[in-house]
């Protein structure tokens, strides 16, 4: 371990790895790119070793945030990075709070936690052609890590009639949809999942609304527009808009009804049992056509290598000097370097914002706590709502 990039990104030099655990080293090196020397930091993390594994980090609630540091130490991680876009801002919704929660799917421990929202109510740079809100890196029960897509396949069936389930723990849905809470979302408002449009994220929010809480199989409440508040463990919160709310008004106290979901891997045969949404940038091998190769900002970014058993945890540097970062083709050109066959882009920031989410952390041998081992380009760490932690049991 230890080599630099090469792939089209010329590397200045190296460091020498440390050892953070068994299966688990880090190093940091710089480079020359085309805005500007960037500095990466990488976990490179051996997963054949039957010390190491690596699992979802989240703050309990799929609504809620937290800087990679805590959720680390909480979760007892020797290291991580943050992960998944998220629901950051609303200004073009006023008196609608953000969620903070994520875009794309997440699996915590085999555990569907929440599934895409439409790809036009994303947060993030542009995705590259083709691809979808769906897009996930995880790793199954296999012990391997891989790229693939979860697609939501669930229904609401009541006495009259049967609906397709549009959304699980979103903060936005689908025109025309009815979406799923659970206790996994948390105790924010549920408002923010009726606004904006399939293809517009900034389009007024839904005056069309409805939403009944389920418990035991039975309609125990109703109201005209989303809540907020804790979702009771067993019970689920449906939120209709538009077509989806006129079929949850036709519902009263006592009726039955049953609500059924899961996510469903469109390659993948072994399931997940971690995952977490952002977007490939490489695969076997080669960069995805049409990667933005001019924009260049502080990025996190995961390399799958060596069959799905080596994962390598990217992120950039976002102090004064090397703050200006890569673009998503010299990402995809350094984890291509670094050995990786498949690649996966994760939240980020730009010098522009003078924030930034790109962090890793790790913990060094005899440490009580994970440092952070980057620099955050807004000087601390950004609260995110999950990434990857880095496990070992030996």
């Amino acid at each position: 371990m230890g080599a630099a990039p090469a792939g089209g990104v010329e590397a200045d030099g190296k460091t020498a790895s440390t050892r953070i655990a068994p299966g688990v080293e880090y190093r940091q090196f710089d480079i020359a790119a085309s805005q500007g020397k960037a500095r990466a930091h990488v976990l490179d993390v051996d997963l054949s070793n039957r010390h190491t594994s690596v699992g979802l980090l989240y703050p309990g609630a799929v609504g809620a945030r937290s800087v990679v540091s805590a959720l680390a130490d909480a979760a007892g991680a020797v290291g991580g990075i943050n992960g998944d876009f998220f629901n950051i801002s609303e200004t073009q919704h006023p008196g609608v709070q953000p969620t903070g929660a994520p875009v794309g799917p997440a699996v915590a421990r085999g555990r569907a936690l929440k599934a895409a929202v439409p790809n036009g109510q994303r947060f993030g740079p542009a995705m590259p052609p083709g691809v979808t809100t769906e897009a996930v890196l995880g790793v199954g029960y296999d012990g391997r890590a891989r790229l693939d897509s979860l697609h939501l396949d669930g229904e609401v069936r009541t006495q009259q009639t049967r609906l397709p389930l549009g959304g699980l723990n979103q903060y936005a849905l689908p025109v025309g949809s009815v979406g799923a809470f659970t206790s996994d979302w948390g105790s924010t408002s549920r408002v923010r999942s009726t606004c904006g449009t399939d293809t517009n994220r900034g389009a007024p929010c839904s005056t069309d609304t409805h939403e009944v809480t389920v418990r035991g199989g039975r309609v125990v409440a109703s109201a005209d527009t989303p809540g907020s508040g804790p979702v009771a463990y067993g019970a689920t919160v449906l939120v209709g808009r538009e077509a989806g709310a006129q079929e949850l008004r036709k519902l009263s106290a006592g009726d039955r009804v049953q609500v059924r979901h899961r996510l469903v891997a469109a390659e993948s045969r072994t399931p997940f049992r971690f995952a977490l949404g952002g977007f490939p940038v490489l695969r076997d091998g080669a960069p995805l056509p049409g990667l933005d190769a001019v924009t260049s900002a502080v990025r996190t970014a995961v390399g799958i290598s060596d069959d799905g058993r080596r994962l390598l945890l990217l992120s950039l540097d976002g102090s004064p000097e090397f703050r200006t970062g890569l673009t998503i083709a010299e990402v995809a050109d350094t984890l291509k370097g670094l050995g990786a066959q498949d690649g996966f882009s994760l939240d980020g920031g730009g010098s522009s914002t003078l924030v930034s989410s790109a962090t890793l952390v790790a913990k060094l041998p005899g440490a009580e706590a994970v440092t952070v081992r980057n620099h955050p380009s807004g000087g601390v760490e950004r609260p995110v709502p999950n990434g990857i932690g880095v496990f070992s049991g030996g």
